[in-house]
């Protein structure tokens, strides 16, 4: 092989490297071929240093590459992520972000720059006008102390958000609504932690609708599920939620000045985002989702440029645009949630101590659980939503007071469809492709 000089900044292919890596530090690192094939690595062999993981930033980095170690002396190759930082970056990030404002003044000013542009980021400056149509609404299903009825309402003509409401076998007057969007986990709205959720907080005595995420769930039989890891789907998320938030507020039965969301993993993130750019929600609790470190791992939570507003901002900052409204956030010891305590939440309880409401943004850390939306982590919200609702928390007790879910029924995945088994109840007018919605989307808001 010819000799390597500066003419041909000393380039030599990525796998030829990372053999090299290999044998000259004893570790083994594991990678699928197609990551590596037909890259290069300029001026490999300066790049070199004493330890090998300085050595492999110094080499994958200009590559948006990077290795995460699963054990000692093996290393597993993966694709550079922009949305995880390491702990001490993003506290460190936090920390410059917060020192732009030292009092409730200056917060209120920097709180006017960000909601105006996340809605930018989010191309819902001016929302698009409603599709006239009437949501579609299933017979309602009676369960021992509440009722469940599936609901498609219309978000831009021809596009459906699915979900189903919730709501207490009897009641009289106007009573709280709380939004459910339902995360990453397999089937989300389907599994049983979500109908134990809905029904418990109906049950207690509100009005709670449970609804997929974009190109997820029954949106699949309109959208293909890599759909959902377009950056757009950020956007159509967002406008799903307020459509329903319309929609549910326009009932004669809700109680519009209690108003909650909750949700776990990416519908945590969307959460936070629902609550800093509408002020209808009074109440929210993100689970396993937030933290300085981690901006969330979907394009469903970053693919639009929210996080490039008013010279940068993350995850917890947008949590304290909340401020003073309630807020819970449920953190746990098993993912990107894990130091919570340590640093974000101080940084939270500060900025609510400025409205003199320091002790109306709780943390419940679990720092022996994992990332799920468990029994523990719907007690927690439960109790907060019992707390600041208004709900009867004696709804789901059993006599020690402990929290008892077993009179709830876990229904099928089917008898949560809207549109039919088969999807045979779509309606005709119903579009069917990511391109679709794009050209439907761009019509919309006049682009």
């Amino acid at each position: 092989m010819a000799q390597q000089t500066s003419d041909d900044a000393y380039k030599r292919p990525l796998k030829e490297v990372l053999a090299d890596v290999q044998k000259k530090y004893g570790v083994t690192i594991k990678y699928a071929d197609s990551m590596v094939a037909n890259k290069w690595v300029a001026y490999a062999d300066w790049r070199y240093r004493t330890d090998v993981e300085t050595t492999l930033d110094n080499i994958l980095k200009p590559l948006d590459l990077k290795v995460k170690k699963d054990k000692e002396k093996v290393y597993k190759l993966s694709a550079y992520e922009y949305y995880r930082w390491a702990v001490e970056d993003g506290w460190a990030e936090l920390d410059r972000i917060a020192s732009q404002y030292s009092n409730l003044a200056e917060w209120e000013q920097r709180k006017a720059q960000l909601k105006p542009c996340i809605l930018e980021a989010l191309e819902l400056s001016h929302l698009p006008e409603a599709p006239k149509g009437k949501p579609i609404i299933t017979p309602v299903r009676k369960f021992t102390g509440y009722t469940v009825e599936n609901i498609a309402i219309e978000i831009l003509p021809g596009v459906y958000i699915n979900g189903s409401l919730y709501k207490p076998a009897l009641y009289k007057g106007k009573i709280p609504v709380i939004l459910n969007p339902d995360g990453h986990w397999d089937k989300q709205r389907y599994r049983p932690d979500c109908q134990y959720r809905c029904a418990a907080l109906a049950r207690m005595g509100a009005m709670a609708f449970s609804y997929d995420l974009f190109a997820w769930g029954e949106s699949t039989l309109q959208f293909d599920n890599a759909d959902h890891r377009r950056s757009l789907a950020m956007t159509i998320q967002v406008l799903g939620s307020i459509r329903i938030l319309d929609y549910l507020l326009s009932l004669k039965d809700a109680d519009t000045s209690r108003v909650g969301i909750t949700g776990g993993s990416g519908a945590g993130s969307h959460t936070v985002l629902m609550t800093a750019i509408d002020d209808r929600i009074k109440v929210s609790a993100p689970v396993v989702a937030i933290s300085s470190y981690f901006y969330g791992g979907c394009p469903c939570e970053s693919g639009m440029p929210v996080h490039a507003c008013a010279g940068r901002t993350d995850n917890v900052e947008i949590a304290a645009m909340a401020a003073p409204r309630p807020q819970l956030l449920v953190t746990d010891g098993g993912d990107w949630t894990d130091k919570m305590p340590e640093h974000d939440f101080p940084y939270l309880q500060k900025m609510y101590s400025w409205y003199g409401k320091r002790g109306d943004v709780t943390n419940v850390h679990l720092p022996a659980e994992k990332h799920d939306f468990g029994i523990n982590k719907r007690t927690a919200v439960y109790r907060f939503m019992a707390k600041y609702l208004g709900l009867n928390i004696q709804a789901v007790q059993d006599i020690k007071g402990n929290i008892d879910e077993s009179a709830i029924t876990i229904e099928k995945e089917q008898a949560l469809y809207v549109f039919g088994d088969h999807g045979e109840h779509l309606p005709g007018d119903a579009i069917k492709g990511f391109d679709t919605l794009v050209k439907e989307f761009n019509q919309a808001i006049g682009k």
